[in-house]
């Protein structure tokens, strides 16, 4: 699940901007190298042929102030063009303060857990995780807000753009744009505790038309007549006798907690644990089995379910679609 992420492939303008302007130092950097390498490598061929001793030369004020000046010019020339880039990037409208913010100023709130992403779309009164839906459209960029509700962690989808930190008691923003529909990994890429490696994320480009028909989707609640299953029944039964209402929240039942990830359209999702498996019953079971086994650390202790009860929660659960 732990996939290389083509960071060099981008699909969004800012990622683009990004990208063009990597190679462009890359490419003065290896000018730069090459020029030096040569030096360096005619210095030691005369060198070596020479039986006796140069001249020796004292230098020249106008020369050294040459090779000064030259690589200061060059320096703060991608010094301005990287501020410049920066600025732009992150350029937003004005603002409020933090007490008068309001929700309308943003498309999504992504908070960073150890080790979990809660991603929140407040216009639509959503709230789902570790995976971000957006139409995909080169035209239009969405504002997100970042923060953490623990440690420092950073947000990153490097085919669609920078990265931003997401510091306790700091919001931060950051724009968010796909040119096409696809699946883009996210990362966080700032060290956060045991399992920082696996505290990834995705963002799916999608079509307007199945924005929407997301948006719809997640806003329903699950419904118990549904239910029809006897051992899912006897899940769902066993989750709210459990402890697990006191971490996780279903939305239209008793359980609101907030520890842990929503799980109203748990069976949704197409990852388990931060992406650290496919949700799929085999995997849903062994995550259920001993969360400690698959993701060492993580905030879900191993409850030691019988073999009957873990059948019933991996029944219940792949019910909340």
């Amino acid at each position: 699940m732990n996939s290389v992420i083509p960071v060099l492939d981008p699909a969004s303008p800012q990622a683009e901007a990004i990208n063009n302007l990597f190679l462009l130092v890359l490419l003065i950097s290896a000018v730069i190298f090459a020029i030096v390498t040569g030096l360096i490598l005619i210095a030691i061929s005369k060198g070596r042929r020479r039986q006796t001793l140069p001249d020796q030369d004292f230098g020249s004020e106008k020369a050294e102030i040459a090779w000064i000046v030259g690589p200061v010019v060059i320096v703060l020339w991608l010094v301005a063009i990287s501020a410049n880039l920066v600025i732009t990037l992150n350029a937003i409208p004005d603002v409020k303060p933090h007490g008068d913010q309001d929700v309308d100023d943003v498309e999504l709130i992504v908070t960073g857990h150890q080790w979990w992403w809660e991603v929140e779309y407040p216009k639509a009164g959503v709230i789902s995780a570790n995976e971000i839906y957006i139409p995909a459209d080169p035209k239009k960029k969405y504002r997100i807000l970042v923060k953490s509700d623990d440690v420092i962690h950073c947000f990153w989808v490097p085919q669609l753009g920078p990265k931003i930190d997401a510091i306790p008691g700091r919001d931060n923003y950051i724009w968010l744009q796909a040119n096409q529909p696809g699946a883009y990994q996210g990362r966080c890429s700032e060290y956060c505790g045991a399992q920082h490696a696996w505290m990834n994320f995705k963002v799916y480009g999608v079509t307007e038309e199945e924005y929407q028909k997301f948006l719809l989707r997640e806003q329903q609640k699950p419904e118990p007549t549904k239910l029809i299953s006897p051992l899912a029944m006897a899940g769902r039964e066993y989750f709210f006798k459990a402890t697990c209402p006191r971490c996780h929240k279903i939305e239209g039942t008793s359980a609101q907690a907030m520890i842990g990830p929503d799980l109203t359209h748990f069976a949704s999702r197409k990852e388990i644990g931060s992406g650290v498996l496919e949700n799929s019953t085999e995997n849903l079971t062994r995550w259920l089995k001993d969360p400690q086994a698959v993701k060492p650390g993580c905030k879900m202790p191993n409850f030691k379910l019988s073999e009957t009860n873990l059948k019933q929660l991996v029944a219940y659960l792949e019910t909340l679609k």
